[in-house]
């Protein structure tokens, strides 16, 4: 089924019918208006799936791409012009320039916990940038899935654009096929088979992981401001989200303020009783409710811990004097528990942080530039902020990507169309004028060879 799919797709795309820049505008036009027709439907799918409250699934997933793709119809034609550049002079009469070519066939493998955004919005890129695209969306997320099968064969030609759905072996039939470009996101284990595939056949790659993302809360914080955006990027979407804070270091001269700031800002979000506000939503199924239930240490909860499995519900979650032996912190926890840990002297921190895989995102509270300018250089990661969490990836014009165990490449705007663009470089000489400074005999051609290259 793969195979003779991308076959399809090959052919569509060898026949020019995805180069045409107005033509991927109008699809774009077109995918952008299903959308917004659709907006109800998608978002209670997200509610089916994820127990998502509309103003998360609007914000985060149909409102999300829906300004993605106006930002590529603004600026696409201007990205995909040829890119003159300077020509050495002992190559002159000549002409330099980069052509942005497409790939061709482009998988797009998408998780469940932003089913609709993280599968749209690099499909988007992919488009933009000319390619034919396969988008496989969760099998954990249903409802989801449902509407994108709706959405792609109601928007696209088949070989244009196409949807497989199932569990791992379609993914894992996908991935060993002859494709030109994987876009992967997912878990760091998933990813390491998906790059084996991958250098089977050495097709290039994009991997967004994830990893324990680090948050600091500095002496000098505002504590209050802090515990607000601190409790908002762990606890939207139940947890389950990629660049959320995995765990936070307090100083330990404000531990007990941010904590109690921590636990008014839950109250203040969703109640006294978090399983009954319509703003708080569900882990994705037993597997994954069971995982994060094991995690959990009695002992060392301080805020909610209450948990129901019938209707796959775990409270905003927070656990105090955490240490790096305990469960908690052996791996990316991906949903609503929060370790706090202590610190005395920032460096120990930074240095440990420097040991770790490097994360997909870091986030620091401090009052001053020169800590701000200080944890920025000593640790390296994926992206992330300062004094908030999260709202680095809402900015278009910013690159989103990890490093190292947190994954490699990037995309969003501008970067979405590099990533999926092959940069071709051409060079044009002219036949006017034939200087022979390269051709043999080479005679006493050497020092001037050495006057010009140097």
């Amino acid at each position: 089924m793969i195979e003779s799919l991308i076959k399809a797709q090959k052919k569509y795309f060898m026949n020019g019918h995805t180069r045409d820049i107005d033509k991927r505008i109008a699809q774009l036009k077109k995918l952008r208006t299903f959308i917004q027709v659709n907006e109800e439907a998608i978002l209670n799918a997200l509610r089916e799936d994820l127990g998502k409250p509309h103003f998360e699934g609007y914000a985060t997933e149909v409102g999300y791409v829906l300004e993605s793709i106006s930002h590529f119809v603004k600026h696409l034609k201007g990205w995909a012009k040829d890119e003159k550049v300077k020509a050495p002079i002992h190559q002159i009469p000549a002409t330099s320039y980069i052509r942005y070519e497409p790939y061709g066939v482009v998988a797009v493998i998408a998780p469940f916990n932003y089913p609709f955004q993280l599968l749209i919005e690099p499909m988007i890129g992919a488009i933009a940038a000319g390619n034919t695209v396969i988008v496989k969306p969760s099998e954990y997320a249903e409802k989801t899935a449902l509407i994108i099968q709706k959405l792609v064969k109601e928007c696209f030609q088949t070989e244009y654009v196409a949807v497989v759905t199932g569990g791992k072996e379609m993914t894992s039939e996908l991935i060993h096929a002859p494709l030109d470009y994987i876009f992967f996101t997912g878990s760091v284990p998933v990813g390491k088979i998906v790059m084996k595939a991958a250098a089977e056949r050495l097709t290039p790659i994009t991997l967004e992981l994830g990893g324990k993302s680090p948050t600091i809360v500095h002496k000098d914080a505002n504590v209050k401001v802090a515990a607000k955006r601190i409790a908002w990027g762990k606890f939207i979407n139940t947890g389950q989200t990629c660049i959320a804070p995995d765990y936070v270091y307090v100083h330990e001269s404000i531990r007990s303020d941010f904590l109690n700031e921590l636990a008014l800002a839950i109250r203040q979000f969703y109640g006294h009783d978090p399983l009954v506000s319509e703003d708080y939503g569900k882990i994705i199924n037993e597997r994954h409710y069971d995982r994060l239930i094991n995690l959990l240490d009695p002992d060392k909860v301080v805020i909610g811990g209450q948990a129901d499995r019938e209707t796959l519900y775990i409270a905003p979650t927070v656990m105090a004097d955490v240490g790096w032996e305990d469960a908690v912190m052996q791996d990316e926890i991906f949903g609503p528990i929060l370790p706090v840990l202590t610190y005395t002297n920032l460096n120990d921190i930074l240095n440990l942080m420097a040991e770790k895989p490097k994360p997909l995102a870091l986030y620091l509270f401090s009052e001053s530039d020169v800590i701000h300018t200080h944890v920025m250089e000593k640790v390296q990661f994926g992206g992330g902020c300062i004094n908030d969490t999260l709202t680095h990836i809402a900015n278009p014009n910013m690159p989103f990507g990890g490093v190292g165990g947190s994954g490699m490449g990037h995309y969003h705007g501008y970067d979405s169309f590099l990533t999926f663009s092959h940069k071709k470089a051409i060079h044009k000489k002219s036949t006017r004028i034939e200087h022979g400074l390269v051709f043999p005999p080479y005679r006493h051609k050497l020092q001037l060879i050495k006057k010009i290259l140097k």
